[in-house]
Formats: structure tokens, C-alpha cells, sequence
């Protein structure tokens, strides 16, 4: 009873521990002075009518997305048909993708942005300050949480017992892909969505040193209003927070409903 009791407690002291500073974050957000005190001694929505009025909030939010989601969708592009192939086909490539993959962990960001500025921004291919870069830096920067997630699915089930079965049946190969393999890795997919989420809206080296103000981002954004207001970017903060997990919890809902389909299917 006591051993329960003092896990509870020890349970509790740790989510305190992880939600003390998002709840400092909103009440100083909307506080109107707050300094002596241990709760503010006003409260106010005025910051948050400032911020998403301002359209330049706005705009380096949806760059973001947009950055964010351009990776992620180009990442799933590539990752998943290599790893099935590589699973399926080719065995020997596996040892080279997880080569690859370990590859970003030694390449820190400020030497991954000055790589790249240092190569692109010179020479036939110029794409220095564009979206583009970013996106590039960021495929690289997300491949080994991609890659080990999506591995991780291919695992849970035997891919060539179903690729095999499926062909034997009349499929052809990229139907066999399309509406067998890829429902039942989905799941995978949908957790390095996750993380790559988190990783990328909360990454500000790369976009910084690649694209500056040329492309602002909200982590550009956040950095130049910390300077400017501070209640203004604890609500900044406020709302990055309900992005990512309005996000996330749009791709949780997305992995149930498959789970419930392929239930169904299978039953």
C-alpha cells in the first residue's frame, strides 16, 4: 500500500515537474503584471488579439507548416518505399539505410547549415534563402527518427509472407504496396509524423542560419519578439503549443481510424 501510494506521489511530482513551465507560460501570457506576486494580479486577452491580428504571425506560421509538412510528406516519400524494398528485395541495402540514417547524429546543425550554404550557394544549383534549402536540412535532420520508426512497423509484420500471399492472389506489386503493406506500417509512419512534428517546429539553428528573415519561420518570429515583448512571446509560446498538438492529435485520431479499418478488415 505504501510502495502504491509513494509511486502516486512520486507520479505527480514528475508531471508537475513537466507541466509547471507550459502553465507558467499561459498565465503569464495573459497576465497583466505579474512580479511579486505569486499569481498575476490581472489578466487580460489583449496579447493574444495582437498576436493573431498580426499578420506577420500568421505568415511565419503557415512557413512553418508548410516547411514542416513538405519534409514529413517527402520524407514518407522515400523512407517507406526504400525500407519495403530493401525488406523485400534487396537485404543487403538495410546495413547501408541504417548507415545512413545513424549519419545526421554527427552532423549538428550549425555545421549541417554551413554545409549546405557553403554548396549551394555558389555554382549552377542556387538555392540559397528559398524554402527549399530548408526543406533539405530538415529531411536530413528528421531521417533517423523517420527511419527507425518506420523500421520499428516493418518489424511487427511479416512483409514478404504478405507480399508473397498478395502476388499469389493476382496482385501486382505496386497495388500489393499500396493497399496491403502501407495500411499496416501505418502506424509507424504516423508516430515519426509525431516526432518529426515536434522535432521540426521546435528547431531554430537551421532555419536561422539558412533562410533568416528571408523566410521567416515562427521560431525566427519567436526569437525577434522575445526581444521586443515578452508577454507577447509567452503567448506566441501559448499558441506554438496548441498547434503541435492540435497536429498531433489530428494524426492520433488518423492512426485509430486505420486501426479500427484493418480491424474491420480482418475480421
Amino acid at each position: 500500500m505504501k510502495k502504491g501510494i509513494l509511486a502516486k506521489v512520486i507520479l505527480g511530482l514528475i508531471f508537475a515537474y513537466l507541466f509547471f513551465p507550459i502553465v507558467a507560460t499561459l498565465l503569464f501570457s495573459v497576465a497583466t503584471k505579474w512580479s511579486t506576486t505569486i499569481l498575476p494580479e490581472g489578466y487580460t486577452l489583449s496579447y493574444y488579439h495582437q498576436l493573431f491580428t498580426s499578420s506577420e504571425f500568421v505568415h511565419s506560421l503557415l512557413r512553418t507548416i508548410y516547411a514542416s509538412l513538405a519534409t514529413i510528406s517527402l520524407s514518407i516519400l522515400l523512407i517507406v518505399p526504400s525500407l519495403y524494398l530493401s525488406v523485400v528485395y534487396y537485404p543487403r541495402l538495410e546495413k547501408l539505410f541504417e548507415i545512413l540514417s545513424i549519419l545526421p547524429f554527427a552532423m549538428p546543425g550549425v555545421i549541417l547549415a554551413i554545409g549546405m550554404i557553403q554548396m549551394y550557394s555558389s555554382g549552377p544549383i542556387r538555392i540559397t534563402s528559398t524554402p527549399w534549402i530548408l526543406i533539405g536540412s530538415y529531411f536530413v535532420l528528421i531521417l533517423p527518427f523517420m527511419y527507425q520508426a518506420i523500421k520499428n512497423s516493418f518489424r511487427t509484420i511479416n512483409v514478404k509472407a504478405l507480399t508473397d500471399a498478395a502476388i499469389m492472389l493476382g496482385c501486382g506489386k505496386l497495388e500489393t504496396f499500396i493497399k496491403i503493406i502501407f495500411p499496416n506500417v501505418l502506424r509507424g509512419v504516423i508516430t515519426a509524423a509525431l516526432i518529426s512534428v515536434s522535432v521540426l517546429f521546435g528547431e531554430f539553428v537551421l532555419a536561422n542560419l539558412l533562410v533568416g528573415d528571408n523566410y521567416e519561420t515562427i521560431q525566427i518570429y519567436l526569437y525577434k519578439l522575445q526581444k521586443v515583448d515578452g508577454h507577447l512571446a509567452n503567448a506566441l509560446v501559448a499558441a506554438y503549443f496548441l498547434v503541435i498538438l492540435f497536429m498531433s492529435l489530428l494524426l492520433i485520431c488518423l492512426a485509430f481510424r486505420n486501426e479500427e479499418q484493418l480491424s474491420k478488415n480482418k475480421g
